[in-house]
């Protein structure tokens, strides 16, 4: 099992990123959250990955953190009618933090926001993976200080405060993701607020 690659970002898109390493190009499949992340291209890159072997295929899929991959194949192993190119699109649209804290809140109206996901499969989301979402903080990245993410109770306490002033659940997790790239690492919950609402 491939569970990393590290090598030179050669292109990047907002769903795929190519990643030369001893000669070879390689395709990875990414959610938004992970590309945002991304240094600029002829950078070194390290994504965590998951490998799907099918008949006709070979699938790499990357995460700029273990933990983000751990939950990507919790989803795709655990949910019924939940895979790859869902879970990819799911992780796109909710921060790691938003999305475990969706589900362990039993939100489903947050999670049917996403695209592709009805009321049905949220609820599925929510049975399935409550129980093993636990409240682990392992939000480290691999791309260095200036594009380190904020710590998930961080950035969960900002996605809080701003849907307290009325922000829906995914623009809100949007705003903060936002406000943490421009911010960088050690930003506290009060500077992501402010910052997502400038």
């Amino acid at each position: 099992m491939i569970t990393s690659i590290q090598g030179l970002l050669t292109a990047a898109t907002p769903l795929h990123a190519i990643v030369e390493l001893n000669g070879f190009g390689y395709e990875v499949n990414i959610p938004v959250t992970t590309a945002e992340k991304l240094p600029s291209p002829g950078a070194t890159v390290k994504l965590h990955t998951h490998v799907i072997y099918r008949e006709d295929a070979q699938t790499l899929y990357g995460f700029a953190t273990a933990a983000e991959r751990d939950f990507f194949r919790l989803m795709i192993e655990n949910v019924t009618g939940v895979g790859p190119k869902l879970a990819l699109t799911i992780m796109s649209r909710l921060a790691l933090p938003s999305l475990e804290s969706a589900i362990r809140l039993g939100d489903i109206n947050t999670l049917a926001k996403c695209p592709g996901i009805g009321k049905k499969t949220a609820e599925r989301l929510v049975v399935e993976l409550k129980a093993k979402v636990g409240g682990t903080d392992s939000a480290s990245t691999s791309f260095g200080d200036a594009a380190a993410a904020t710590g998930p109770s961080t950035h969960r306490d900002a996605v809080a405060a701003l849907m307290a002033l009325g922000y829906k659940g995914a623009d809100a997790d949007q705003a903060v993701r936002r406000a943490a790239l421009a911010l960088g690492a050690g930003a506290t919950t009060e500077q992501l607020i402010k910052k997502a609402l400038s």
